[in-house]
């Protein structure tokens, strides 16, 4: 009994520190929704720069580009879509991309584009047809992102480690292991869904406070589901 009970009392304590991982990262990213929202709004706020800014300043400069290449990395997950700019100088300008479309997909070598500079940085490209693309330094659309996934990290990492707990102390037992499982399991399906809400309102473009709207529906679900399971695995054979 004691060997039978050993490598579900592992896979219990794994999932519990991977409970624990994932919960932490999820509140780093909570505590960094309050400094995105504050940034976003200090962007709308932004005044256009009466002339060429000279250092890093708060106002918003249109700076004609010229595109020297643009990589769109397609399929490697450790690479974002980037581009060269070159200045009217001839000095050139790093920027990467959260995404290839609109306007990174379709730059071509010579291309003419217009960059926003704030704070120092290119933070969005405007192609000659007047299509607009964000960098990855641009403020909009990060507290949105920081709060989904801090609600889809937490999640998962409570229940993780909630069923981690049960399937250790209750080890011994094939039904109470079975039962933990399916909350593990669950946790999983949980944390997807705020990731699954957080993609619906961006491309719907709804309000920020949508997403734990969102997240709470389809997480009364998977918790009815949840509770079936679980009522299921407890009732049958403990062997």
């Amino acid at each position: 009994m004691a060997e039978a009970a050993w490598k579900p009392g592992l896979r219990a304590v794994v999932w519990m520190l991977v409970g624990l991982l994932v919960a932490g990262f999820g509140m780093a990213m909570a505590g960094e929704v309050r400094g995105a929202l504050e940034r976003e709004r200090e962007f709308g706020a932004a005044p256009d720069c009466a002339s060429a800014p000279v250092e890093v300043s708060a106002c918003l400069w249109e700076q004609d580009f010229t595109v020297r290449k643009a990589a769109l990395h397609r399929g490697k997950r450790d690479k974002s879509p980037e581009a060269e700019l070159v200045l009217p100088s001839g000095r050139p300008w790093h920027v990467t991309f959260g995404n290839t479309d609109p306007v990174v997909s379709e730059m071509e070598p010579d291309d003419k584009v217009v960059g926003l500079i704030w704070y120092g940085d290119v933070i969005e490209v405007r192609d000659a047809d007047g299509r607009r693309q964000q960098t990855s330094d641009g403020p909009v659309g990060w507290p949105e992102d920081r709060l989904g996934g801090a609600i889809g990290c937490i999640s998962f990492g409570a229940v993780a480690f909630i069923g981690g707990l049960w399937g250790l102390l209750g080890r011994r037992s094939r039904r109470q292991v079975v039962a933990a499982a399916v909350v593990r399991w669950h946790g999983l399906g949980i944390g997807a869904a705020a990731i699954v809400t957080l993609w619906v309102q961006a491309a719907a473009g709804w309000p920020m406070w949508s997403i734990p709207v969102g997240w709470g529906v389809l997480t009364l679900l998977l918790l009815g589901s949840a509770v079936g399971f679980v009522v299921a695995a407890l009732r049958g054979a403990d062997k």
